[in-house]
């Protein structure tokens, strides 16, 4: 079994990067980190100056484009892991397709499992990873999202477009869209599905019974462990609570 002895963290926002390079003090503080880079490029002129580390840790989305491009730029000589705030469907392109990731924020027993795996994988080379990441290019090409539902109403239909939605709430196998006014209707979509058809900039899946539009946050509360309460236009019947473990990422999607 070969021991890794140095990383590359590619990631572009602080908190995960000192996230990042903390765990990996705590589970291996002999391993190397040889650089933290923000971006496609910064990561390009790097690996042309320097021998390949062991394994990099690759988040998708960088400063100046997604990471995918350092491969058509630059030779990775060396195992990926990529890290990933991504939905459901990204992740299955990831399982189906092999490739290693990790979801942010990332987890200190995750990272130490993932080191593992490639230390008894006897540092697979970066040339086997290469079809399956084309392929996985292939399934995170950007597509169009959702704007509009059409439903039926009484004894005809209704059109309501995403933007008027404030919220889409799961109660007893039921999903409900609750528009900007407070009106409330029952759209046949699961959640899941939902996640997929929404557009991420504008919607936030905060836990596994709310998905908000960012138009429809009022306030957002620290609360205890890490976690925080969510003011939510017309919804007083139940606070919304998001997790210790996604409070990170929705601070940074609120905040963009």
């Amino acid at each position: 079994m070969n021991s890794i002895k140095k990383i590359l963290i590619l990631e572009d926002e602080k908190p995960n990067s000192d996230r990042i390079q903390r765990l990996m003090r705590s589970i291996r503080p002999e391993i190397e980190i040889a650089g933290v880079l923000p971006s496609v490029k910064k990561t390009v002129e790097w690996l042309s100056k320097n021998e390949a580390p062991d394994l990099i840790l690759m988040d998708i989305q960088l400063a100046d484009g997604v990471s995918f491009n350092i491969f058509d730029l630059a030779d990775v000589a060396c195992p990926v892991i990529f890290t990933t705030a991504y939905d459901e469907y990204a992740v299955r392109a990831f399982k189906y397709n092999s490739i290693d990731y990790l979801l942010k924020p990332v987890e200190e027993e995750e990272l130490e499992a993932a080191i593992i795996k490639f230390e008894k994988n006897s540092m697979q080379k970066s040339h086997q990873q290469s079809p399956l990441i084309q392929e996985l290019i292939s399934h995170m090409q950007p597509r169009e999202y959702r704007t509009r539902f059409f439903l039926p109403y009484r004894d005809s239909y209704r059109k309501i477009n995403v933007e008027d939605i404030a919220f889409f709430y799961a109660h007893l196998n039921i999903t409900y869209a609750n528009l900007m006014n407070g009106e409330k209707i029952i759209v046949p979509q699961t959640m899941e599905t939902l996640e997929k058809e929404l557009e991420p900039k504008n919607f936030f899946r905060a836990n596994r019974q709310y998905i908000l539009h960012v138009n429809a946050i009022e306030k957002v509360h620290n609360f205890f462990n890490g976690k925080l309460k969510l003011k939510v236009k017309n919804q007083e019947e139940e606070e919304v609570i998001v997790s210790r473990a996604k409070a990170p990422l929705f601070k940074t999607w609120l905040d963009y």
